[in-house]
């Protein structure tokens, strides 16, 4: 598929996400899966996946009282939030949705040694037919969790895999909102930031005095098979570190029609971001965003009112857009970053808009038939430090926005995609989140908000349950 026509398939994929007008699909599969890499919930009892498949065929009709959830990967991590999700899914979720249709899957560090991460591998896997994903924050063990997990190594971040795995495009990290209730922006701010490139898939040396050649073989075109000299240079240092990475630019195309599409429903201001003045190598990411912009973009949001006519898309540097992040307390405004960029730009905008708690980071890729892979999570970690509290007999008030944003995102991009009972889902999904902004802005929600009077971490799970039933 060439870029102009996976360009254009994106393009209508996009209007259909916006629209929620999904074309029917049913999800089959006779495939049976290996217990360790599907598991029951609650008992950790393994669940084949025909296992799965037949009680969501069952569980499909209308007769049903519950709502049918309509197929997704779910993700289990571990420590605090791993114990939150474990209660929101018995008490706030299971009561009310049959998730036959769910494949879950343990990517605890201890699963992944045990696999030696063959349950990684398979959550791609599923990920790519499902296209719908919400993970729990997982460890990336340190060497002392090595040690003490009994790990054969240290397995590094599930991340990278994903995004290669899913063609990521952009991870997708926007300011959450509670009527009422004032964080950080007053007005929406989205932000994406490049899924792939960059330090994180760099390759490195540490070296001594010498002399530095860095090649490139190409493997098409005229110069096919010949050597061409990207870089030379002397070595000075007794002590140096060498460092070899790339920016992919082709899935570019797809991340600024994403990027745009999103701003233009929302109505707020695009900015792009790269500090090109200096690294002269990010001049083709500014270009290219442009160009998407203005060929396909500009005179809509005119149109919409967004931009006054004769205006143009502005770039920011990055050391500007530092600036502007904590200036714009206003909000309204999206941008545009690499991946490193965009990974730091966005632990800014958490500390402004009150905490993590309150971004979400949501991975979008493209399948091959140009429907969007989803993958859905908080963008904080496991709160090591709660639940090692919890696990002494202390008391916690952990705030669950963040994850539960995310299972909303999932079930409800699942639901568009699959097709399957998503008025009903779309309904429940925006009655969990009324309930939970009603209960902070009644001064019962957990204690980073509400103060010490707040509720404990099961006192909060109860109270949104008790509401979900009204």
């Amino acid at each position: 598929m060439t870029r102009v026509e996976r360009g254009r398939v994106l393009a209508r994929a996009i209007e259909r996400a916006v629209a929620h007008r999904a074309s029917a699909r049913r999800w089959t599969t006779t495939t049976r899966t290996p217990a360790w890499m599907v598991t029951g919930w609650m008992g950790g009892r393994g669940v084949d996946r025909s296992t799965a498949m037949t009680r969501f065929e069952r569980c499909g009709s209308t007769a049903s009282s519950k709502i049918t959830a309509a197929p997704m990967v779910y993700v289990r991590g571990e420590e605090m939030t791993a114990y939150v999700m474990d209660l929101i899914r018995s008490r706030w979720i299971e009561p009310r949705v049959d998730v036959g249709g769910w494949e879950t899957f343990d990517l605890r560090a201890k699963n992944r040694d045990d696999t030696e991460d063959r349950v990684l591998r398979d959550v791609i896997e599923a990920g790519k037919r499902i296209k719908a994903i919400f993970k729990e924050p997982t460890v990336t063990p340190t060497a002392d969790q090595v040690k003490r997990l009994g790990l054969r190594k240290s397995w590094g971040s599930p991340n990278g895999a994903m995004r290669r795995g899913w063609n990521g495009i952009t991870i997708s990290r926007d300011t959450i909102h509670i009527d009422g209730v004032e964080l950080g922006y007053k007005k929406p701010v989205l932000f994406e930031r490049h899924a792939v490139g960059g330090e994180y898939s760099a390759g490195y040396k540490n070296v001594g005095k010498g002399k530095l050649t860095t090649t490139f073989t190409p493997s098409e075109g005229p110069d096919a098979g010949k050597t061409v000299v990207v870089d030379e240079r002397e070595i000075v240092d007794e002590e140096a570190a060498v460092v070899t990475y790339h920016n992919p630019y082709d899935n570019v195309h797809d991340l600024a029609r994403f990027f745009f599409g999103r701003c233009l429903e929302a109505k707020v201001t695009p900015y792009v971001v790269t500090k090109k003045t200096v690294f002269k190598w990010q001049e083709p990411f500014w270009q290219i965003m442009r160009t998407v912009f203005d060929e396909e973009f500009k005179a809509q949001f005119v149109a919409a009112g967004v931009m006054k006519e004769g205006e143009e898309l502005v770039h920011l540097l990055s050391d500007a857009a530092t600036m502007k992040l904590v200036q714009w307390r206003q909000g309204g405004f999206g941008m545009a970053a690499h991946n490193y960029d965009g990974d730091v730009l966005t632990d800014e905008l958490a500390q402004v808009h009150k905490s993590p708690g309150f971004i979400t980071s949501n991975l979008v890729g493209v399948h091959e038939d140009g429907t969007l892979i989803k993958e859905f999570e908080a963008s904080h970690g496991t709160v090591a430090d709660m639940d090692e509290a919890r696990l002494r007999g202390e008391e916690t008030s952990l705030n669950p926005l963040g994850m539960v944003e995310g299972l909303i995102g999932a079930m409800n991009h699942a639901a568009d995609v699959h097709n399957i009972d998503r008025d009903r889902t779309h309904a429940f999904t925006t009655k969990m989140r009324t309930v939970i902004h009603q209960l902070f802005r009644e001064g019962k929600g957990t204690r980073d908000l509400c103060g010490p009077s707040g509720l404990t971490t099961e006192q909060f799970i109860d109270a949104v349950a008790e509401r979900l039933d009204a």
